[in-house]
């Protein structure tokens, strides 16, 4: 089957699969570590990549650590609170831990358009979405990856980063993907500069006084994924993180 062209795929910031094939939604109900979570992604996108599993959204919370991306600067780590890991995504440092959803996509570009700034762009609109449905204001910023909420009761030009945004694609499948904050302790970003920005802050729903569950967040982030990728279908935990796929790790 031929990819959709960029127009197809990207118009209105959506990135829809011809065939209508769901996406398996998995939802881990206890803290995933890094490590497991690193190598569950990476198998499940190169069963992807071999058209031997189907694409997939892998929703976790991890223990407090910090990860480095692929333009992280050294100095950006200021004190190493928690355990440090090369993430292999692009970007520089940021904070994974308990109250922040985090969203991992494997999805097929040559089914989707093949653009990865289209990609990006879709999700950033997918956390946009979801935090507007909670009354949250999200925003681009031009240069700046993630999405960034105006705080005026901060001082004028104050912006404080709700959503991280760090993605790799390998043979045109793409993984790891988004960090939502909705209640984690925010103090933890303390020791690093999150993704590089030294003049603003980062914030979470619950700093905006929206308290809310996780629950009711994958909730609406379910149904915002579907209206920009298409349908999704339950899936298992267990797919991504048994020996078979395990196996498949390059």
């Amino acid at each position: 089957m031929e990819a959709l062209t960029d127009s197809q795929s990207c118009a209105g910031g959506k990135l829809m699969r011809a065939d209508g094939a769901p996406v398996e939604w998995i939802i881990s109900p206890e803290a995933v570590p890094y490590p497991t979570a690193l190598a569950g992604m990476k198998a499940r996108a190169a069963a992807v990549a071999a058209g031997s599993a189907p694409e997939a959204v892998w929703l976790v919370e991890h223990p407090p650590l910090y990860t480095a991306g692929t333009s992280a600067v050294a100095g950006d780590l200021i004190e190493a609170r928690f355990p440090v890991y090369e993430a292999g995504r692009g970007g520089q440092y940021t904070y994974h831990g308990p109250g922040q959803r985090v969203a991992y996509v494997m999805l097929d570009l040559t089914r989707r358009g093949r653009d990865i700034r289209c990609l990006v762009n879709g999700l950033e609109g997918w956390v946009i979405d979801t935090l507007a449905a909670h009354n949250i204001v999200g925003e681009r910023r031009e240069g700046r990856v993630g999405v960034w909420v105006r705080r005026p009761d901060k001082g004028a030009g104050r912006e404080d980063k709700i959503a991280a945004i760090g993605v790799r694609v390998s043979k045109w499948v793409t993984f790891h993907g988004i960090s939502l904050n909705v209640a984690p302790d925010l103090s933890h970003y303390a020791g690093i500069v999150p993704c590089g920005i030294t003049d603003q802050g980062v914030t979470s729903f619950e700093d905006l006084g929206q308290l809310v569950s996780m629950a009711e967040v994958d909730s609406v982030l379910r149904a915002a994924f579907e209206q920009r990728f298409g349908a999704t279908v339950a899936g298992s935990e267990e797919s991504l993180v048994s020996p078979a796929l395990a196996s498949q790790v390059a």
